[in-house]
């Protein structure tokens, strides 16, 4: 990261406090810098933990909540992982140091494209970013041992529900409203799907089809 050291550790405690205690988790967002995926004046508040606005009416989302989806969706270092909503990138980026591939996905190629040129500043060569609908997942690429999607739906899509390899988790906002969401996991087991409730959280709602950007 490129703060001062004292931001850092302010940065690193709060996370902590926040329910962050996966050290594998904190190692990754200690090395991603979050100011790389903001602009202009954004960029001075990166270390502060909220939400702040990108480009196409988007958010990145505040890094205590990157860190407990993170945390929540236990990537192994053999993980094939599929995120639905590129956004600013960041979150693929803490993925990227988790997993052996990650493949994410955003409707707008606006975002996919400032994203891309984010990972290539940081050589994050095992990320692959493509514009599409994510709702439908990839099923090219399917299957995924973990899914996260950074949008609600009112319920866990179908498509991304079949792209989950068994025994694999995938980590998501569910809700009908913009006020009202929680933050599920979701493990396919042999004979079905386990899902637990995790915490509220607040998400854009995840639409079909590609952006205007």
């Amino acid at each position: 990261m490129s703060a001062d050291p004292e931001t850092l550790m302010q940065f690193l405690f709060a996370l902590r406090s926040r329910g962050v205690t996966d050290t594998r988790v904190l190692g990754a967002m200690e090395k991603i810098d979050r100011a790389l995926f903001l602009k202009g004046l954004f960029a001075g508040r990166a270390y502060e933990d909220v939400p702040l606005p990108i480009a196409c009416g988007q958010t990145i989302s505040q890094p205590s909540v990157v860190g407990i989806m993170t945390q929540a969706l236990d990537v192994q270092p053999r993980d094939k992982v599929l995120e639905v909503g590129t956004g600013s990138g960041y979150q693929a980026a803490v993925l990227s140091q988790l997993a052996r591939r990650v493949y994410t996905v955003d409707r707008y190629r606006r975002l996919v494209a400032e994203a891309r040129a984010v990972f290539e500043e940081l050589d994050l060569t095992n990320i692959t970013a493509f514009t599409a609908d994510g709702s439908f997942g990839l099923p090219d690429q399917a299957p995924f041992d973990r899914i996260l999607v950074t949008a609600a739906a009112e319920d866990p899509p179908g498509p991304l529900l079949a792209q989950l390899r068994i025994g694999g988790i995938m980590v998501l906002p569910v809700g009908q409203s913009d006020t009202i969401q929680s933050l599920i996991r979701v493990r396919r087991t042999e004979s079905g799907f386990d899902y637990e409730e995790l915490r509220p959280v607040r998400f854009v709602p995840l639409v079909e089809g590609l952006g205007q950007d």
